[in-house]
């Protein structure tokens, strides 16, 4: 009876020891499969679906009219979201399109000045030719009598008096050509007063283009096919430029954004092949590639002074799914959903079984 004590102490002592060598296999079990049992090549990481997000924002300050959609409504490429007040646009819009018309009326008033410029300085020249013609004749008839009063065939008082009418033919000669000059510089303010007048009219005009711009501007439209996430204003509210009406997101974009460390990212490349797996639907795998990998750390340790704690350090790797997979499946896609990302390290490694299941198409 006295060695009953001692055989039960030493035999809970072994039990122990077994528990303990059980517990040991377990942790490093553990840590050999914690990377969800994985075979080599692959690594994975939790991450959350996320896409392009897109503010619909007011282009001009005004007033919000109308909001024709909700939140977590599904939109399509250019349908019409929100339209805001265009009635001081309108109003403008009219201005401009009376300036235009006014700067029409000033174009065809300065022609007609042009026109009656143009026949001004046309009877101004007529004039100068016949005032050179009158010069000629009198300058002929002043030789003439220079060559007669040598032979006293006229008196000094001809000649006096032919001299006086190739002098004064010679003024009013003189006095054409600077009154054909007057017309030529009226036929020319006219022309300018005809370009000035089209240029007030092509202002009128782009003024009017920019204008319908912001009017077309003022129905707010969806740039892709989308979600809306949620209103950030709400009819009749008042907006500065650039004032946010709507956030949507663009289903066109979508991806998980996930994060690996050192060791593992550094393994990853750009168009690298990754299956995704989420909470929502674990039936399905969803396939993407990978599109970018973080060059800065997101997760640094105070100090990293050893191999341990550099292997701390956890990249952000980001996987989009295929576009036209997610144009099929467009009204299924929904942001936020929580997951896990799968990649491989290695191009030569095998999916495990589980991920080689009912891959989304």
């Amino acid at each position: 009876m006295p060695d009953q004590p001692k055989a039960f102490y030493r035999n809970r002592w072994v039990l122990a020891g077994l528990v303990i060598i059980i517990a040991i296999a377990g942790y490093v079990g553990w840590l050999k499969f914690a990377n969800h049992g994985l075979p080599e090549g692959i690594a994975a990481g939790n991450g959350r679906l996320e896409a392009t997000e897109i503010d619909i924002a007011a282009k001009t300050p005004g007033r919000i009219r109308d909001i024709f959609v909700r939140d977590g409504d599904f939109v399509t490429a250019g349908q019409v979201l929100a339209r805001m007040d265009t009635d001081q646009l309108e109003a403008q819009r009219r201005q401009s399109m009376a300036e235009q018309q006014r700067a029409l009326i000033s174009v065809g008033t300065a022609k007609s000045v042009v026109t009656q410029r143009e026949a001004e300085v046309t009877a101004a020249e007529a004039v100068v030719r016949q005032r050179k013609a009158e010069l000629t004749a009198a300058d002929s008839r002043y030789a003439r009598a220079e060559r007669l009063v040598r032979t006293n065939a006229i008196s000094q008082q001809t000649l006096e008096d032919e001299r006086a009418s190739a002098h004064g033919a010679r003024a009013t000669l003189n006095a054409a050509e600077a009154q054909a000059a007057a017309a030529t510089a009226a036929a020319n303010a006219a022309q300018a007063q005809v370009v000035d007048a089209q240029a007030a009219v092509d202002a009128a005009k782009a003024s009017i283009d920019a204008i319908t711009v912001d009017i077309n501007d003022s129905t707010l439209t969806a740039p892709v096919d989308g979600r809306v996430q949620f209103r950030v204003a709400q009819p009749g509210e008042v907006l500065g430029a650039g004032g946010r009406v709507l956030n949507m997101v663009d289903l066109n974009d979508v991806y998980m954004t996930f994060f690996l460390p050192t060791a593992q990212a550094g393994r990853v490349a750009i168009g690298a092949n990754v299956r995704l797996v989420l909470d929502a639907f674990p039936q399905f795998v969803i396939p993407a590639k990978v599109t970018f990998v973080a060059n800065v750390a997101q997760f640094t340790p105070k100090t990293v002074e050893t191999a341990d704690e550099r292997q701390k350090l956890m990249f952000r790797i980001r996987a989009h799914i295929d576009e036209a997979l997610l144009q099929k499946n467009i009204t299924q896609v929904k942001t936020g959903l929580p997951g896990m990302a799968y990649v491989q390290l290695d191009p030569q490694a095998h999916w495990p079984s589980r991920l080689q299941g009912q891959l989304l198409q």
